[in-house]
């Protein structure tokens, strides 16, 4: 392992990494926890700790593996595949949507089965939440397909309390599956949810963007006496609640960058040991909406961030119909 790995450990430990090789191999591994391949050209796998998201890499793309502690214990129930090591738990839903278009209710029976999961098994504080869903910017007004999905997860989530809201990403798949990928990390102890001083907590957004604000922190600090990274949402340019510099993904990727500055400030005023900027011990996903700026922004990436810091790009579509990029992530030493 590289700089994801960690040594003396209290309680949950968590290395994600970016890797080449052989997929069994990667899975024969007693402390494997998940495995994601990305695109067409990733293999299929019926082991509950694989999951294939369907986003296309800009190039070959290697695997990314989470690795807990030994021996890691896996299986399926019902629409459910999960994996644990005693204290962390990776899970993931796929459900269709009804009628092919129907992201609302798809969103609620998704996090209806899955706290319901997470609680039911003994790991019921959420630390991270991925979605990935299909044409999430189709719709006009309310009927958006992201706006629905909102309204879903909020029906799923329940009566949650909004500063206890794990961190999060929603990215639009590009494939025209009507399928909706979620997957999590949940845990034993509860995390820290950070905010961003630049942005306006995403459950207080004005009614402009929605009947139902979206469900989640900016950032999640691990629990207490783990040895993990920092978890990051998915971040975009936006300041406030205003998305900026829809003209450019130059001029984007620079605001995005500056509010996960933000962020690894915040974090770091918690936990001091935490680098203030991105090195080695990050790992960052890339989300770039327009085929035409893949090459472009590969070359801002290498421009802004040091070649110690892993990213994989993918394309996909942000929340927003004026955003061009986003970024998510983890964050150590």
């Amino acid at each position: 392992m590289t700089a994801a790995a960690h040594s003396s450990v209290r309680g949950a430990l968590l290395a994600v990494d970016y890797v080449e090789g052989d997929l069994d191999a990667l899975l024969a591994a007693d402390d494997t926890l998940a495995v994601f391949g990305f695109g067409d050209g990733a293999p299929t796998h019926d082991d509950p700790r694989y999951l294939l998201v369907g986003l296309q890499p800009h190039g070959p793309a290697p695997f990314e593996i989470w690795r807990g502690q030994a021996p890691v214990r896996h299986g399926r129930e019902g629409d459910i595949a999960w994996a644990t090591d005693g204290h962390l738990q990776f899970g993931a839903i796929e459900l269709d949507e009804p009628d092919d278009n129907d992201i609302s209710t798809a969103a609620g029976a998704a996090y209806r089965q899955l706290l319901g999961f997470v609680a039911g098994h003994g790991y019921p504080h959420l630390l991270r939440i991925w979605n990935y869903l299909d044409g999430i910017t189709l719709g006009d007004g309310d009927e958006e397909r992201y706006r629905q999905f909102c309204v879903g997860r909020a029906v799923g989530l329940g009566a949650f309390e909004p500063t206890s809201l794990p961190a999060a990403t929603a990215i639009g798949r590009l494939d025209g599956r009507r399928r909706l990928q979620v997957y999590w990390l949940s845990a034993k102890a509860p995390g820290v949810p950070l905010e961003n001083p630049r942005q306006l907590s995403a459950y207080r957004y004005p009614r402009q963007y929605g009947p139902q604000p979206p469900s989640f922190a900016r950032a999640m600090l691990p629990p207490a006496g783990s040895s993990m990274p920092l978890l990051l949402s998915g971040t975009a340019a936006i300041v406030g609640h205003q998305s900026l510099h829809a003209d450019s993904v130059e001029t984007q990727l620079d605001e995005t960058l500056a509010n996960l500055d933000s962020l690894l400030a915040t974090a770091h005023a918690r936990r001091p040991e935490l680098p203030l900027h991105f090195g080695p011990g990050s790992r960052l996903k890339v989300y770039v909406r327009d085929a035409a700026e893949l090459d472009h922004v590969k070359v801002l990436l290498n421009d802004r961030l040091a070649p110690s810091v892993p990213r994989l790009v993918l394309q996909a579509a942000v929340c927003r119909r004026e955003l061009r990029i986003e970024i998510d992530g983890v964050h150590d030493l």
